[in-house]
């Protein structure tokens, strides 16, 4: 690659960092930066893990902090000597369904920002509130039954918007925060999700809204491609007036991944050095970035194993359902991304690590846990009298199914039947391997109808599993994993450094800026570019015939568990 060929910057600002990664054309990393808010900036906004928790269930992230960070970040690749006025084209991922709120004077200080001082100095009186709702937010209980009870049953909603209603869904959050805080609603006059506000800055406009990402809100109607006109209705209060006006707020959106949107505002070009004829490309969700990492073929599976934990597949076939999400493709019309998304992710799993004794001469903290999950057979179960132990480990409510906060530990004989709440419990050793096969078989359970058989004489599973995130580097995890999972082909490791998602904006850039005569698909120009040497690892063995059947005797009894615990839930 010469020396003055074009560069691409990727963007992911997830719930504890911001990153940002250069690339070239040909998909080769040149430079990366990072912002940590909590070592940051964590003092100063009074922030643990990103965000802010309050009564109510309420998570929600500054909005200055993200102002802040971006400037950060930037300085930090200008400090490496990266050539910025290189970058041809930029676009990124950001965290799913947070809201950003724009004032009225939101468009006025976007277009006029001075290169001598910071986006933090010039854009606080820009936001008619200074919080976006973070996806672990869990307080619009009453609207998430509102939205169901509208649309008839959970099954309909998904059925229009790909997914059953969430507290975390951006309309949801608008409607709560219309009826609590009116007058901040009232000022409003347009509504984000992270990832076009993001754009937004780079643009010097407000950016509308992407086609895969808008699907996270519970407002959009996939098969009808617009938003719904009930839905808006029901989160703007009831008036064919609030929903024209909630229409109005939050925007058409783009039908096209791809592409430019507008040349990047002339503060990146002053401040930084940028071209001003670097191109902003849309901005999607984290998920669907993820998803753009690598060349997915049929069968294959991302698993994330972060702070949430995500399961992801592309797919041709529109199959929602109330247990899972679906979202259009970032990049490719007619094609749909299937995710599952667990708030109980990392933060549970280190929650079991941090139970067991760890020796003081061990420097790595997953150590112990490690051995127990691998010393331990797969269920617990040691002899042909023993019961297989099945869990939920739940350190925040969870998203699906939709249980509190809590642990709960069942037994069941090894072919599903007789299923109990353990008496006794277990020891906090054999919680090691629990946890990791109680995501596993959750994921296992609901992605069953998607998957069919990768080759003659095997059951039904994924071809490839691909694991990214902070939880992918551990072998226990991806063993295990695989051991519930399967996988034809054997469990990977995609390592990109951490970067999955910021990866998957970078590409997304390139794609967007490179594609031959606006027609040449993602799958097309990146699979081309797009080099498995070094970007892979095989890290498990996947299927294994006999421990995979083993534990699909217990999926009807884990989800026997998971009924029961939502019964004595709603009847509490």
């Amino acid at each position: 690659m010469a020396d003055n060929g074009p560069l691409y910057l990727g963007f992911d600002l997830s719930t504890q960092q911001l990153k940002a990664i250069v690339i070239q054309s040909d998909l080769s990393v040149v430079s990366s930066a990072r912002v940590d808010f909590d070592q940051d900036f964590g003092a100063k906004y009074k922030i643990i893990n990103g965000v802010i928790k309050e009564t109510e269930g309420q998570v929600f992230a500054p909005v200055a902090l993200w102002l802040e960070s971006l400037d950060l970040v930037l300085k930090r690749l200008q400090d490496q000597n990266t050539p910025l006025n290189r970058i041809r084209g930029i676009s990124g991922s950001c965290q799913q369904h947070g809201s950003v709120y724009w004032g009225r004077e939101a468009e006025k200080l976007l277009g006029a920002l001075n290169a001598d001082k910071t986006l933090v100095e010039q854009l606080t009186d820009a936001f008619s509130h200074p919080y976006a709702p973070n996806w672990q937010d869990h307080s619009t209980q009453n609207e998430c039954d509102k939205f169901e009870e509208t649309m008839g049953t959970a099954e309909r909603l998904a059925q229009v918007t790909g997914s059953s209603a969430h507290h975390r869904f951006t309309g949801t959050q608008i409607m709560r925060l219309r009826r609590k805080l009116p007058s901040m609603y009232e000022a409003t006059s347009r509504i984000s999700l992270v990832s076009s506000f993001l754009a937004s800055l780079f643009l010097g406009t407000v950016a509308p809204m992407d086609i895969s990402d808008v699907c996270g809100m519970n407002l959009w109607d996939i098969p009808g491609n617009n938003w719904s006109e009930t839905l808006l209705k029901l989160a703007s209060g009831g008036t064919q007036e609030g929903a024209a006006e909630l229409r109005s707020k939050l925007g058409e959106v783009r039908q096209d991944g791809g592409g430019s949107m507008g040349n990047i505002s002339s503060y990146f070009v002053s401040k930084y050095g940028f071209s001003p004829k670097c191109g902003i490309a849309p901005f999607t969700g984290d998920n669907p970035a993820t998803i753009l990492a690598l060349p997915l073929r049929p069968l294959d599976a991302i698993v994330s194993l972060g702070t949430s934990t995500t399961y992801l597949m592309s797919t041709p076939i529109y199959k929602p359902d109330p247990s899972y999400h679906f979202f259009n493709h970032p990049t490719t019309p007619g094609q749909y991304m299937f995710m599952l998304c667990y708030k109980n992710g990392g933060l549970a799993r280190e929650k079991v690590r941090d139970a067991l004794p760890r020796p003081a001469e061990s420097s790595d903290p997953w150590a112990t846990f490690n051995q127990h999950a691998l010393s331990t057979p797969p269920l617990d179960i040691r002899s042909e009298s023993d019961r297989a132990k099945l869990g939920l480990y739940f350190d925040l409510p969870e998203i699906v199914p939709n249980i509190r906060a809590g642990t709960w530990r069942y037994e069941c004989k090894p072919d599903g039947t007789g299923l109990q709440e353990s008496r006794s419990g277990w020891p906090e050793s054999t919680d090691a391997r629990a946890i990791i096969e109680s995501q596993a078989l959750s994921m296992r359970l609901r992605s069953q109808k998607l998957v069919t058989t990768p080759g003659e004489g095997l059951p039904a599973q994924p071809r490839r599993v691909y694991l990214v995130g902070g939880g992918s580097l551990n072998p226990a995890i991806a063993q295990v994993m695989g051991d519930v999972l399967g996988g034809a082909d054997g469990i990977y490791k995609l390592d990109v450094g951490g970067n999955a998602c910021a990866l998957g904006g970078a590409y997304k850039a390139v794609w967007a800026f490179e594609r031959r005569d606006n027609k040449e698909t993602f799958d097309e120009l990146i699979g081309k570019r797009w080099k498995e040497e070094g970007a892979i690892q095989k890290v498990g063995e996947g299927y294994k015939q006999g421990v995979f059947e083993k534990y699909g005797s217990v999926l009807g009894a884990f989800e026997e568990m998971e009924e029961r615990i939502l019964k004595v839930a709603r009847n509490a």
